[in-house]
């Protein structure tokens, strides 16, 4: 059986650095859809079913956060977005409407690549053998990549998932921000908790009855997370 190529959505309104990603990606072997504008990006998802999208988020027509959410709407496509140093609450914003990952320009293309092949490598990973896991209202299932509560199916992201069986496996351990960012996303972020805070805050909005008075994922002060049924 061959490889199979991965694609990759690249939304990006700058020419040149289209140019420079796409020639980069694919001699690592991806096949790249370029979307130059937002409305150009939304079209490009449901035509081209990505298995990965790369969000400038200075775009033309609309801002890439809309792009964001809007993806999230039908698709649980890992998404990576491309954010200015200095625009540190554009990382902030990014993750909370949905983003798994970022990366911040400029940058080293080596960088960019490991964060891509780790939200493709996180998505992949099979889980054979691994069977549900139930605490409480809560039943996750690793193998379908599904989550319930109460009988009901969650509309989680792969992160979101992720993130959420691995606080249900080790429930009433605390789990360090440092911990999740190595298992969940696959490599270290030099202690950029800020993926973690934010990807939880989107979790207690589906999961916790009221996500401002949290039940089941509880805030560890200074150190990161437990899950209590």
């Amino acid at each position: 059986m061959g490889v199979v190529t991965k694609s990759v959505l690249l939304v990006e309104d700058d020419q040149d650095i289209r140019l420079v990603i796409r020639t980069f990606l694919e001699e690592e072997g991806f096949s790249v859809v370029e979307a130059p504008t937002a409305g150009a990006a939304i079209e490009a998802a449901h035509a081209a079913e990505p298995d990965l999208a790369l969000v400038d988020l200075r775009l033309p027509d609309r801002h890439g956060f809309e792009v964001v959410r809007e993806l999230r709407g039908f698709s649980s496509v890992p998404i990576v977005i491309v954010t200015a140093q200095a625009d540190s609450h554009d990382v902030v914003a990014g993750l909370e409407a949905g983003a798994d990952d970022y990366v911040t320009k400029p940058f080293v293309m080596k960088e960019l690549l490991a964060r891509i092949r780790a939200q493709l490598r996180r998505g992949s990973v099979a889980s054979e053998g691994a069977s549900r896991i139930t605490a409480g209202p809560f039943e996750v299932d690793p193998e379908r990549v599904e989550a319930r509560k109460d009988g009901q199916l969650l509309p989680l992201s792969r992160t979101e998932f992720q993130v959420l069986a691995a606080m249900v496996a080790n429930r009433g351990r605390t789990l360090a921000r440092d911990k999740l960012l190595r298992d969940v996303w696959g490599y270290a972020y030099a202690g950029d908790g800020r993926v973690v805070d934010n990807l939880v805050y989107r979790l207690r909005l589906k999961v916790e009855d009221d996500a401002a008075d949290p039940k089941h994922i509880k805030t560890v002060r200074g150190f990161g997370y437990r899950f209590e049924a």
